[in-house]
């Protein structure tokens, strides 16, 4: 079966002269973005061939260490909703969930989403 949409999402990363990220700027048509500014990306990929999860994870010379940790909450709980989607383990959602909540409590974050 041919493809009958493909949809193109492109990473721009701006290295200062010793190879460090100063920029992150993305785009995604089908989404509406267009070369919005980002000061972090996590990005996995699986390889089903390999089974492995191959990454990426860039940020920002000056991403600011609380935003960091900010973001990576938001990112573990949306890896937990993302998790359920996935796999229907309500039981193991909970677990991820728990576990968000002790990542944020323990960082002095506020209550995220």
């Amino acid at each position: 079966m041919a493809d009958l949409h493909t949809s193109e999402i492109t990473l721009r990363v701006g290295l200062d002269e010793n190879r460090v990220p100063e920029t992150l700027n993305w785009s995604a048509q089908d989404g509406g973005v267009e070369n919005e500014e980002a000061k972090a990306m996590l990005l996995s990929v699986w390889d089903s061939k390999n089974q492995e999860s191959l990454k990426i994870d860039l940020w920002t010379k000056d991403m600011p260490v609380d935003e960091m940790k900010t973001f990576f909450h938001q990112t573990l709980v949306s890896m937990a909703d993302t998790f359920l989607k996935a796999t229907q383990d309500e039981k193991m959602t909970a677990t991820m969930k728990d576990f968000c909540d002790y990542f944020a409590e323990n960082l002095n974050l506020k209550e995220q989403g």
